[in-house]
C-alpha cells in the first residue's frame, strides 16, 4: 500500500510497476474526498478503505473506490468502479459514482497526486 497526502506525489512509473502485480494492469485505489488522500495498491478496495478508517480516521461516506489504468489514455485513466461505492444511505446505489461533483473532486485529487 502507498498513501499520497499532504501534497505528496507518486510517479507514473511507480503506478506502472504496481499495475503489473494486478490482473488487467490496473491499480486499485481509494480516495478520501474530504481529506485529499489517495491510497493505492491492494488486492481489494475494501482493504484500502479499512486502512484509511483505522489509521487516518477517515469517514466511510468520504471514501470512494477507483481503478487507475496507467497504460491508458487520460480519458480512460480513472475508472469509477468499486463495491465500496455502494452507499445507498448516502445516495449512491451503484458500483460507479453517480454524483458528478464527487467524480470531479476525485479527478482533481488524482491529477494533483500523480506526477505524469
Amino acid at each position: 500500500m502507498k498513501i499520497v497526502k499532504n501534497q505528496g506525489k507518486i510517479e507514473i512509473a511507480e503506478l506502472k510497476e504496481m499495475s503489473k502485480k494486478m490482473y488487467d494492469n490496473l491499480v486499485k485505489a481509494v480516495v478520501d474526498i474530504e481529506k485529499d488522500i489517495l491510497i493505492l495498491d491492494a488486492g481489494l478496495h475494501s482493504d484500502l478503505e479499512e486502512f484509511l478508517i483505522e489509521t487516518e480516521n477517515c469517514q466511510p461516506q468520504n471514501l470512494w473506490g477507483i481503478n487507475l489504468w496507467p497504460e491508458k489514455s487520460p480519458e480512460e485513466f480513472v475508472e469509477f468502479d468499486s463495491m465500496i461505492n455502494l452507499k445507498p444511505a448516502w445516495g449512491n446505489r451503484t458500483r460507479g459514482i453517480d454524483d458528478e461533483k464527487i467524480r470531479e473532486k476525485i479527478i482533481l485529487i488524482v491529477n494533483k497526486s500523480i506526477a505524469k
